[in-house]
């Protein structure tokens, strides 16, 4: 049996989330604070398990992505971007995406199973293992950490598995887990209106918006969740983000489409419907993907849609494509893993 006196079980909590997301031990057996019948126990009932590394490609500017196979045979993409002052773990929060944007690679593959906490906690475990990152956490004055921020930017849509990403970024936000701040993380959404306050409520980390278009009309096209929940309603939500300030802004994700949302009156409508919300808009050129209808917009476009943006007030960064030689750039992931039927998992399960 495992210890239950409050006591003595908040101490070996603390002691195995040491070892556990600050040192990154996977075998019980070697955390030597612990007895050595406690750990008999520990191994007996827990496992410690890393998602299996199928691929590895590193890109020509240093961008590492990783296919990874889950218990369960399942395959996801997580993304490591080395930068001059930081380094960011992209990680995905579902196996497939149910949004199906059509200008995204990742929203060609159907849905197939949210992740559990452990599974997206692991994709940050897992790279840090990679990255043999672990020793800056035993002197943090004199070796910089590998891995400085998190973005929920890969497969899914993290607002329709809201239960396990807030309790990973829990545990990722811990100062006794992995220990980064919440202001050195982002989740991007779609738009899942309903959830978009109980990020700020209960995770309060920043947020960024996949908007992608000004008009009704043309964000049904690109993002069909526009239809469930539209512009007017989600920045109406967005006014009321709870930790909303000229310090943590919130990011609206732009990808520039030639003649879909590249015009200067778009930019102009952008700027009018943000009005009055703290903000910064990314604009990301298109990464285009086997079998897309889009064109990303030229550069002499971008630079002008950006001008107007700039001087309405707004920060409006052109972002620079990460990955692109090993589609790992934004909107390019996508994993072999398929949806199983339901009714084939009803004769399976007996």
């Amino acid at each position: 049996e495992i210890d239950t006196d409050p006591k003595t079980l908040k101490m070996r909590v603390s002691q195995l989330w040491s070892w556990i997301y600050q040192k990154g031990l996977t075998n019980f057996s070697l955390m030597s604070n612990l007895s050595k019948d406690y750990r008999s126990k520990l191994s007996n009932s827990f496992h410690l398990r890393r998602p299996k590394l199928l691929k590895k490609e590193l890109g020509s500017d240093g961008t590492t992505k990783f296919l990874l196979e889950l218990y369960d045979g399942n395959k996801i993409e997580t993304v490591y971007i080395p930068e001059r002052n930081r380094g960011t773990v992209c990680i995905s929060s579902q196996v497939g995406c149910t949004l199906n944007c059509s200008f995204c690679h990742t929203g060609t593959q159907k849905l197939v199973r949210n992740l559990s906490s452990e599974e997206i906690v692991s994709q940050i475990l897992f790279v840090k293992d990679e990255l043999s990152d672990w020793s800056a956490l035993k002197n943090q004055l004199t070796i910089k950490r590998l891995i400085s921020n998190i973005v929920i930017m890969g497969m899914g849509e993290p607002l329709y598995n809201f239960e396990s990403v807030r309790d990973a970024l829990k545990i990722v936000m811990d100062c006794e887990g992995v220990s980064i701040s919440k202001r050195k993380i982002t989740l991007s959404t779609s738009g899942v209106v309903p959830n978009i306050v109980k990020v700020g409520e209960e995770i309060g980390c920043l947020l960024a918006v996949s908007f992608h278009a000004t008009t009704d009309e043309v964000r049904n096209r690109l993002v069909p969740i526009n239809k469930k929940w539209n512009i007017d309603e989600l920045l109406n939500t967005l006014r009321s983000y709870p930790t909303l300030s000229n310090t943590a802004r919130i990011t609206f994700e732009y990808v520039m489409l030639r003649d879909v949302n590249d015009s200067d009156e778009d930019a102009k409508r952008l700027v009018q419907l943000i009005s009055g919300i703290p903000a910064k808009i990314n604009l990301i050129p298109f990464n285009s993907w086997p079998g897309t209808k889009y064109k990303g917009s030229s550069a002499t476009r971008i630079s002008s849609f950006s001008k107007i943006v700039n001087n309405a007030g707004y920060s409006s960064p052109i972002r620079h494509p990460r990955g692109l030689d090993i589609m790992a750039a934004c909107g390019q992931l996508k994993s072999a893993s398929k949806p199983v039927k339901r009714l084939r998992e009803v004769k399976l399960n007996g």
